[in-house]
Formats: structure tokens, C-alpha cells, sequence
């Protein structure tokens, strides 16, 4: 395993981050425990999870925790073998004060989560969500106080611009506060709309972690144009976290796997190695419910996709539009 930098923390991380979202459903609890155990076993050092996973049972506003649970279990004994990463800040409760970026729910959340996860401290503690409530100074401050007391190493960002994280970083440096060090956005062949972020992440030393890289299994190859989804896919099981299948771009999806049949790699190995070969990616968030998965995912860390290829992708699935520039071109 060739372990990558995450941003400006120093710590060194897997290319693969395992992620914990469906941790005690459909992911039984014991199965989730052996997934822990066999991806430290192939290298994985870096584990993903939030305070509000609890698997396909999750509704808006639900207390979350199981996955947290299930991990702190599974770490018993191996914890100082894993970067552990949680979040904070999505809702968890009904009440006013259950929600959010202030310092009363981050440093309560905080705790709670040290709890579950059966440690004394987070490695990275990610904002899951940008908060309109909540004014980032605060936000900055709750994070210090957590740093300051030992309980977090390092800060992390999730589904923030590079606006957001650039204002996060005037107000570390004016302040004193922690800087973020990683981006965690959704990114994949299919969705692009971060793509110009990942040049400003690049130039400040921020690591991008990106979820949603396979699309739910849409970009391994098991899904198939006006052919129903395949049993015990997330498409089958949980079809409310899937694009609609009308909506499903399946000539973007065929041209892809034609292109990976050309390299002679799975679709899977193909998206994997795409999104790596990004401006700043450091480590992608990738959930299994088999060990054959993170398997594959792994072995796809040292396939390099060719440059000419790179830009048939550009105009299969293109970036996000960007203005020219009209003295440099």
C-alpha cells in the first residue's frame, strides 16, 4: 500500500478509506466488524464514519450512533492502527439544540462520539454540512476548544465549497484556530460538480477524501440498461438512495465501461483509478458489504489510466463549465 499525505496534518493515509454508512444495515453487525478487521489486514488505515450512520434505517432527524457503536467495537485492540475520521453537525434529534454547527452541539456531539467509539480521541472530526444558522467564527472556536483538550487532532470539512473552506482558512490564520486539512465531497465519473474545487484544495493543502465514487454500484458494471437492478444491490434494497432509473445516464455509463474493457480492467478498478488520478484526491471513501470488494477497490490503487484516455473521459462526462480566460486562453 502506498500511503498518501492527507493535506496539511502530515498524517499518512490510505488511497482507500473505508466507509461505515451502512454499518448494522443491511451490513449486519458482525459482518461490519469482520469488514474493519480485513481491510486494516490489506493495509487500510483510514476508517470514515459519522454520528448519525445507522445503515438503511436512517431517517432525517434519527439519533444515529450505531455505526460509531459498531466500529468502537470493532477497533477494540486496533486502534492505534487506523486514522479514525467522524462527523458532526447533521441532525440527531427533534430539538432546537440537536442539530447543527454551534459550539453547544459540536463539543456535546463530540463527547458522545468519543463514547461510542470507545476513544479518547477523534484523528479527524469532519463538519458534515455547512451551517446558515451558525457563523463560522464559532464554528472555528468550538473546533479549537476540541483540539485544545485533546479530544480532536485534526479538522476536517464535508460538502463545503472552496469559498467555505477558504474562509475557514482567513479565519484560522487571523485567529489561530485549527486549519482544515481535508475535503470531503461528492465526486465521481457521473458527478463532477466539485471538479474546480479540487485546483484551490491542491494549492492550500487540503486532502480531498471524495464519497459517492462507484454512484452506489452504478460505475462497477452490475447495472444494465432497461434490465431491473440486481438482487441485494442498494438499487434493489434502498432505491430512495439511488438516482431514478429514468434518470440513470447509461450511455455515459457504457462508453466508460467500454473504455475500461480496453484497458482490460473491471468498471469498478476503472473508476477508482480515474478518480485518484484527480487534482488532490489523497484517499476515497469506498463502503462494501464484502470483503471481495475491498479487494478489488485495493487492487485498483496502482492502475494508472493513460492521458489520451483522460481526455476521451473529458468528453464523455465533461467538468463543470469554467470561464475562459480571456488574456491567457
Amino acid at each position: 500500500m502506498q500511503y498518501r499525505r492527507l493535506g496539511g496534518s502530515g498524517l499518512m493515509v490510505s488511497p482507500v478509506c473505508l466507509g461505515t454508512m451502512t454499518f448494522g444495515s443491511p451490513v449486519s453487525d458482525a459482518d461490519s466488524i469482520r469488514l474493519v478487521h480485513a481491510s486494516i489486514d490489506l493495509g487500510i488505515n483510514f476508517i470514515d464514519t459519522a454520528n448519525v450512520y445507522e445503515g438503511y434505517r436512517r431517517v432525517l432527524g434519527s439519533p444515529g450512533g450505531v455505526a460509531e457503536e459498531i466500529l468502537g467495537q470493532a477497533l477494540r485492540g486496533r486502534r492505534d492502527r487506523v486514522v479514525l475520521a467522524t462527523k458532526v453537525g447533521a441532525p440527531v434529534g427533534p430539538g432546537p439544540q440537536d442539530r447543527g454547527l454551534t459550539a453547544t452541539h459540536i463539543l456535546r456531539e463530540l463527547d458522545r462520539s468519543l463514547g461510542r467509539l470507545q476513544t479518547d480521541v477523534i484523528d479527524l472530526y469532519i463538519i458534515h454540512w455547512p451551517d446558515k444558522h451558525a457563523p463560522l467564527e464559532t464554528t472555528v472556536a468550538a473546533m479549537d476548544q476540541a483540539v485544545r483538550q485533546g479530544k480532536v487532532r485534526y479538522v476536517g470539512a464535508s460538502n463545503h465549497a472552496a469559498w467555505q473552506l477558504c474562509k475557514w482558512l482567513w479565519l484560522a490564520e487571523r485567529g489561530g484556530g485549527p486549519r482544515v486539512v481535508s475535503s470531503q465531497v461528492p465526486f465521481s465519473l457521473l458527478r463532477r460538480e466539485f471538479q474546480h474545487d479540487l485546483e484551490f484544495c491542491a494549492q492550500h493543502d487540503i486532502g480531498v477524501t471524495p464519497y459517492q465514487v462507484l454512484q452506489g454500484g452504478l460505475l462497477t458494471g452490475k447495472y444494465h440498461r432497461n434490465q431491473p437492478p440486481p438482487a441485494e444491490s442498494r438499487a434493489a434494497e434502498k432505491p430512495d438512495w439511488m438516482w431514478k432509473p429514468e434518470t440513470v445516464p447509461f450511455d455515459r455509463i457504457e462508453a466508460f465501461e467500454q473504455h475500461a474493457r480496453e484497458l482490460g480492467v473491471s468498471p469498478t478498478k476503472f473508476a477508482v483509478a480515474w478518480t485518484l488520478a484527480q487534482p488532490a484526491m489523497q484517499s476515497m471513501i469506498v463502503g462494501a458489504k464484502r470483503i471481495e470488494q475491498i479487494e478489488e477497490t485495493v487492487s485498483a490503487v496502482e492502475l494508472r489510466i493513460p492521458g489520451e484516455l483522460l481526455a476521451k473521459i473529458d468528453a464523455i462526462a465533461p467538468p463543470p463549465w469554467k470561464q475562459i480566460d480571456p488574456i491567457r486562453g
